[in-house]
């Protein structure tokens, strides 16, 4: 068995004795009893200089090679979303050849995926609603093209202008018009990115409720979807049962996935998550459990990672992404544990030795002799001696 000495927030050291790893089971069938997307990280290449302010520059086949790891379980990719850095890094420039790429190699595995469309490539504050319907526009057009399903992504600068629920709808109803098929719709909260905050109109989740469905009762054959990140479970059950026949709600609660993936007996969710990049093997297996109607082989699978999850996403939330990266790198997904513009420095040193814990205990370490030398190995260069 595999140990290694791990820092506590009090200063003293604890010998953690690693599990032996999990034979999760890939999918023979493709999952039919909910559509689950996975969003995915992006893996920088640390042999550029692309620090903040830089031009961005990726190692595509350790970035490819991610993405076929989330396929051969099942499930989908979300591409180019937040989880990839859109916002905080990953430039539209890269995005485009990002969505590109993940495209081409889903169509060479027969994988899903949808990738996001938004306004990012613009001015923090356009001159007009016309330049961010333009911009959506252009952003639409690459994702249609490419062949990948579209995620019209929240907007940023459509929030720094707009003052009323008519401003996002003149917006939305432009945009939604010219689709070449039902698209995914994006409401993040202000967790997630503090720029957000009022989108659709009101900071009253309560009214924004009643605009987000008047856009999709008005546009019903655009809209395959809304992905909710609002970590308000009590609501997504509303909000769910509230949308018209057909449309599906993909859930975006990194805390409460296991009971509104299950649902309550009338309505389910399905899934766009971050967290299932980090834990792509117990998601797929609770979602074949799913399909073979095993409750208890469903909660054994999800259950142990939900305290993983909580603390990915803790507060700071919309730096989940470097624990994302952090397991992959532990996991042997990446050669380093590098990000774009340098965000693998935003968690402290016991935030991530706590997620590396977690991980273990809800068997997600695939190799724990590799995660536990690369741990040893990163708490020494950090300072923390065995």
């Amino acid at each position: 068995m595999d140990t290694v000495r791990l820092p506590r927030c009090d200063g003293t050291v604890v010998e953690h004795v690693l599990r032996d790893p999990v034979p999760w089971v890939r999918p023979t069938a493709p999952l039919h009893s909910r559509i689950a997307f996975a969003a995915a990280h992006v893996v920088a290449d640390p042999l550029r200089d692309d620090g903040p302010g830089r031009p961005v520059s990726l190692d595509w086949d350790s970035t490819l090679a991610f993405r076929r790891h989330l396929w051969s379980y099942g499930l989908g990719v979300a591409e180019a979303m937040d989880t990839a850095q859109r916002g905080m890094g990953l430039d539209w420039h890269t995005a485009q050849e990002l969505i590109t790429r993940s495209a081409a190699e889903a169509r060479s595995v027969g994988g899903r995926i949808a990738a996001g469309a938004g306004t990012d490539h613009l001015p923090s504050r356009p001159t007009g609603l016309d330049e961010v319907t333009a911009g959506y526009e252009q952003q639409l057009a690459v994702v249609q093209e490419a062949g990948a399903q579209v995620i019209l992504m929240a907007s940023r600068q459509l929030a720094a202008l707009a003052t009323t629920p008519e401003h996002y709808r003149a917006v939305y109803d432009r945009v939604l018009s010219q689709v070449d098929g039902p698209v995914i719709l994006h409401w993040l909260g202000q967790a997630f990115d503090p720029r957000l905050e009022g989108y659709w109109g009101s900071s009253d989740v309560g009214f924004a409720t009643d605009v987000v469905l008047d856009l999709i009762r008005d546009h019903q054959a655009q809209v395959d979807g809304i992905k909710v990140s609002l970590l308000d479970a009590e609501h997504e059950v509303r909000l769910r049962a509230a949308l018209p026949e057909g449309v599906r709600l993909y859930t975006g609660d990194d805390f409460h996935y296991p009971e509104l993936i299950r649902g309550d007996g009338s309505h389910a969710s399905d899934a766009l998550l971050g967290i299932f990049a980090a834990i792509a093997p117990a998601a797929s297996a609770a979602l074949q459990a799913l399909d073979a109607a095993d409750d208890a082989a469903y909660d054994a699978a999800f259950g142990p990672t939900l305290a993983l999850a909580r603390h990915v996403f803790g507060v700071p939330t919309f730096h989940y992404k470097t624990g994302i990266a952090f397991l992959a790198w532990l996991s042997g997904h990446q050669p380093g544990f590098t990000m774009v513009a340098g965000l693998q420095s935003a968690r402290s040193v016991l935030h991530l030795v706590e997620a590396f814990r977690l991980a273990d205990e809800a068997g997600l370490l695939p190799d724990p002799s590799l995660a536990a030398g690369r741990l040893r190995c990163w708490l020494e260069v950090n300072g923390v001696h065995r």
